[in-house]
């Protein structure tokens, strides 16, 4: 490999999302506290730690954005995103996955979040941050 090619790659970081629906038909998300797309709505997620599966970060990263636990196990993998130019820091690849979540599960605010509430999904946000509104269409597509 000659130096050229390595100066091609890229850094790509490597994220989980958590697309969590009740029965009842609404999905839960959560107003980001900072740039990028700071004040506008998102699905929990956030970056895998070292040692750590996406499904682990998945339900992790949903329990300190929202308070919502879920067990690993229960989430079921909606695809990778992985579309250049998704976030505006740099490269970002997500694993995305989907948790239903009692209808009346507590909801808090944490991490991250500045709000975190469940939207119908009938009248979500105008504007969803990232590609999420992509997620989203994939994972209704998945139930």
């Amino acid at each position: 490999m000659t130096e050229t090619e390595i100066e091609t790659f890229e850094t790509i970081r490597y994220t989980a999302d958590v697309v969590a629906t009740t029965p009842d038909g609404r999905v839960l998300l959560i107003e980001r506290g900072w740039p990028p797309h700071e004040g506008a709505w998102a699905l929990p997620g956030g970056h895998v730690d070292p040692g750590e599966t996406s499904r682990a970060a998945a339900a992790r990263e949903l329990f300190e954005e929202t308070g919502v636990r879920v067990d690993p196990d229960h989430l079921r993998q909606i695809g990778a995103f992985d579309r250049p130019g998704r976030d505006p820091r740099g490269r970002y690849v997500t694993i995305a996955y989907l948790a239903t979540i009692p209808t009346g599960t507590p909801i808090a605010a944490g991490d991250d979040a500045r709000t975190a509430r469940l939207w119908p999904l009938a009248d979500l946000p105008p504007r969803l941050a990232f590609d999420h509104a992509d997620i989203l269409s994939a994972a209704l597509t998945a139930l």
